[in-house]
């Protein structure tokens, strides 16, 4: 820099010496002093990182972009720039993923290793080596930020110089095919083959365990089994007789499985399930079934529905035991559980849960009510039992399932919307083969609301959710309705039955048509009072329901006869009337043809183990007619007021005819709304859902019946008002006669006697 200045100062000196004459920063050229361009490059004042501005006989000296002055040394004509670290002064612009590079009067945005710029240079964003082949075979690329990894395939284990070498897993202390097994290694992996007799369910990587077929025989003593049901246990037999042999072929999971549903579907749509050793048969074979079935699928879940099933399947493969939690679904049910639960204590390379519902099973057979009864109350109280869940049928790859170190969820759905009150429970319960009945051990009840119920259970099985009907409890308040209602009654009838009988003054078809209504609804209320309770002799029981059934309806079809009688009044003639043999034959005749054939067709339908009235499956025998009449009556009374609102209308109506009718109809409809209205109440109480409102309704209704009648039929019927003001005129009369000749008696009595003058006879 020193000789740099001294050249400079010498070559100034020359020129000065040859330009004398001319002023500094000048030159004489021509004789003519020029200004002197001291940023020629020849002369370089200016320093490597400077700009060199020349002026009028001078120049000046500026730091390039990205350099600054570097005082004090840096003077105007001189310069001395040095450059600017950007990445240290903080005024670089790169992004924030990228670093900052200073370089000679400038910076670079460069980004780390492993990434590159985007397109727009806007940032960085992560290459992706696994596109090209950066590692070796037998094992596989993942991509990870700015790197990344290198990992050995299943069967390879990598070494210290990073290549993947095949693992050889049938070398000592690898116990991988069992002891019934033989190993063979390949190229990544290796295969089991099983001794006969024992069997890996076709994964050629699993341990084999002993196979046993036995409990897909039926055995010699079993009888009346579908042959539907031998037909699927003797498939699976052949399936499994198939996976024991080494060398012999079998059918793939899949295949087998809907092989198996499709049987199960045929033996459901035939119900033939009618007992609890069958049922119990069925269910156990569909529970093998699935152990046989579940460790051959291929895939980690499996559904398939039928007409009559839907299942669901897990399957679980891997060198360890799997855990976590495992749910499977079903639309009737939902079973909860762990994959530690379902290994157990031993893992043979798989595992699987399956969960099975039947869609039709509980409607195939009676017994599916049937319930194992463990509570004394439940005994004593008659509680009856319904299916109010699908049943299901829970089925893990561990062996040992009585007694789970876990319980097990199971949440269904109720076939029916129900909310539970004082009258119905929910319970958990499973069909318990050895009892051939529903039982509630070991399972409980988590929760349980209108449309759904948890259960948590101990064991696993087939399990459904039972609903519990208690019998209402007689109170004191309805017996004593009940006593005294009919008792006034029956005084009541009595009444009507007498003064319809004895008053010749309403004597017609009218009268006799009520005549038989009250002597009909007597005795059904008489034989209700004394027998209605009399369960203990089924006999006896079976006849009061069967009398009460008869009489009942025979009061219905003499209502039905009024209703045809007013008919006959109004819409055909005014003065008509039936024969007594007609009516005889609708009023006893009908009744006793619809409960002789009842009695025939069903006679267990007559009598309940609470009451001697018709059990509720059979209720419809009383109903269906009842509900016929009302219909016709109504129908018949609508044209009725019809009719005589056309009558009353005309111009010369006559009004005393038209009146007595308008009256019988009054009466008759009002006597349809008593004792039709009374069964509408019975019909809401002899279902499930009956209330108290319908109860306390049907029983008023019920023991009032003949004290309304009376009130209809007599006390407002002036003509047999009159009668009965008769009556009484004649008593009274009757009363003041004996009154008098008891006074006359008394008073001659005390009168001497006078003797005849003639005979001397005494007079009285």
């Amino acid at each position: 820099m020193e000789l740099k200045w001294a050249l400079l100062l010498l070559g100034l000196f020359l020129e000065s010496s040859e330009s004398r004459g001319c002023n500094i920063g000048y030159e004489r050229k021509n004789n003519i002093c020029v200004d002197t361009n001291e940023c020629a490059p020849a002369l370089s004042v200016c320093g490597d990182h400077s700009n060199c501005f020349n002026t009028d006989g001078s120049y000046h000296c500026t730091c390039k972009e990205g350099f600054q002055s570097a005082p004090p040394i840096f003077t105007a004509t001189t310069g001395d720039c040095r450059d600017i670290n950007e990445c240290l002064a903080e005024t670089q612009t790169c992004s924030s993923d990228m670093n900052c590079v200073n370089t000679i009067g400038s910076y670079e945005c460069i980004c780390p290793p492993g990434y590159r710029k985007t397109r727009t240079d806007s940032g960085c964003e992560d290459v992706d080596e696994c596109l090209s082949s950066v590692c070796g075979v037998h094992s596989s690329c993942i991509n990870t930020p700015g790197s990344f990894q290198c990992i050995c395939s299943s069967g390879f284990l990598k070494h210290e110089n990073g290549t993947c070498a095949d693992i050889n897993e049938c070398s000592k202390g690898q116990d991988v095919c069992g002891t019934n097994g033989i190993c063979n290694n390949n190229v990544g992996s290796y295969s089991c083959k099983c001794h006969e007799g024992y069997s890996n369910y076709g994964n050629d990587r699993s341990k084999c365990i002993e196979m046993s077929c036995d409990h897909f025989e039926v055995e010699s003593d079993t009888k009346d089994v579908p042959v539907k049901l031998k037909h699927l246990l003797a498939l699976l037999k052949s399936s499994c007789e198939s996976l024991r042999d080494p060398n012999g072929g079998h059918q793939k999971g899949e295949e087998l499985l809907e092989n198996v549903f499709t049987s199960t579907d045929e033996l459901l749509s035939e119900g033939n399930i009618a007992d609890g050793a069958t049922l119990s048969h069925f269910l156990d074979a569909v529970e093998n079934s699935m152990r046989l079935i579940g460790p051959q699928l291929k895939e980690p879940l499996t559904r398939i529905e039928t007409h009559n099933t839907f299942a669901e399947v897990a399957v679980m493969r891997s060198q360890a035991p799997p855990s976590g939690r495992v749910t499977l679904n079903t639309d009737p049910a939902l079973f909860k559980t762990s994959w530690e639960t379902v290994v157990g204590n031993s893992y043979p390379g798989f595992a699987f849960a399956a969960l099975v519902s039947y869609k039709e099973l509980n409607s195939s057979a009676d017994l599916l009510q049937k319930m194992s009864r463990e509570k004394s109350d439940d005994k004593e109280r008659n509680v009856t039992y319904l299916l109010s869940s699908k049943v299901v049928t829970a089925v893990v790859s561990n062996a040992e399932t009585k007694q789970l170190s876990e319980p097990v969820t199971l949440i269904f759905t109720h076939v029916e919307e129900r909310a539970e009150s004082e009258d119905m429970s929910y319970s958990c319960v499973y069909w318990d083969e050895a009892e051939g009945a529903w039982s509630g051990r070991g399972c409980e009840r988590a929760w349980s609301n209108s449309t759904h119920t948890e259960c948590s259970c101990s064991h696993l099985s087939s399990f459904a959710v039972l609903m519990a009907l208690y019998p209402v409890q007689d109170t004191l308040e309805l017996l004593m309705i009940t006593r005294v209602g009919l008792a006034l009654s029956l005084v009541c009838l009595f009444l009507c039955i007498l003064t319809f009988k004895f008053c010749r003054s309403i004597q017609g078809t009218r009268t006799s048509i009520h005549l038989h209504l009250s002597i009909c609804l007597f005795i059904a209320d008489l034989v209700f009072l004394c027998g209605i309770s009399s369960t203990q002799n089924k006999v006896g029981c079976s006849i009061v329901a069967g009398l009460l059934h008869f009489f009942f309806l025979s009061a219905f079809c003499w209502m039905l006869l009024e209703g045809v009688q007013l008919y006959r009044m109004v819409v055909l003639v005014f003065h008509t009337t039936i024969k007594h043999l007609y009516m005889y034959l609708v009023g006893y005749g009908v009744p006793l043809v619809i409960v002789s054939t009842s009695a025939i067709a069903y006679p267990k339908g007559y009598g309940t183990d609470r009451h001697c009235w018709l059990s509720l499956d059979f209720i419809w025998s009383f109903f269906a007619p009842v509900c016929i009449i009302v219909v016709l009556n109504s129908f018949v009374f609508i044209i009725t007021v019809w009719k005589l609102a056309e009558k009353f209308s005309s111009l010369n109506p006559d009004l005393s005819k038209l009146r007595n009718i308008r009256g019988f109809t009054v009466t008759a409809m009002a006597q349809l709304c008593v004792l039709g209205g009374m069964w509408v109440f019975g019909c809401f109480l002899f279902q499930e859902k009956g209330t108290q409102v319908a109860l306390y309704l049907f029983t008023i209704l019920n023991s009032l019946q003949g004290a309304l009648l009376f009130v209809l039929h007599c006390l407002l019927s002036k003509a047999v008002r009159d009668e009965y003001c008769k009556l009484i005129t004649r008593i009274c009369s009757l009363k003041e006669m004996y009154s008098e000749f008891s006074t006359n008696q008394s008073s001659n009595s005390q009168q001497p006697l006078r003797s005849d003058q003639t005979t001397g006879e005494s007079k009285i």
